[in-house]
């Protein structure tokens, strides 16, 4: 039986809720939507969409890192934006962290609203090799 083992970044923000940042089962790991907020002040970073889709992408890294992994390691990925006219910006800085010929699968949808008012959340799978 395959248990499920959870992850847990000191570089990334705490769960504002009741659900754990990754989980490991078996080969893959499943991380929870990142917001944009700044691990030491647990507050969403200022400077609107470029600053949060870095920060963003830096927890992400943390994550993986507790993890044992790296970009490369992630299959797929979600993104969520609350103006789609943000997916530009957010889409060329996603993709420096992600600069293989074999990117990750990903879906982008715009939504009503994000916890804290941020203006994107990004979760994904990433996988054990």
């Amino acid at each position: 039986m395959t248990r499920k083992q959870v992850i847990a970044a000191a570089d990334a923000p705490a769960a504002i809720g009741p659900y754990s940042q990754a989980v490991k089962v078996g080969d893959g790991l499943f991380f929870s939507g990142q917001l944009a907020i700044d691990s030491t002040s647990g507050e969403l970073v200022p400077g609107g969409i470029a600053a949060q889709a870095e920060q963003v992408m830096h927890n992400i890294g943390a994550v993986l890192k507790a993890a044992g992994l790296g970009f490369d390691a992630v299959v797929k990925t979600t993104i969520y934006l609350v103006d789609m006219q943000d997916f530009g910006v957010v889409n060329e800085i996603y993709g420096r962290f992600f600069h293989t010929d074999a990117p990750p699968a990903r879906a982008t949808v715009q939504v009503a609203a994000l916890p804290k008012k941020a203006l994107l959340e990004i979760e994904g799978v990433a996988q054990y090799f």
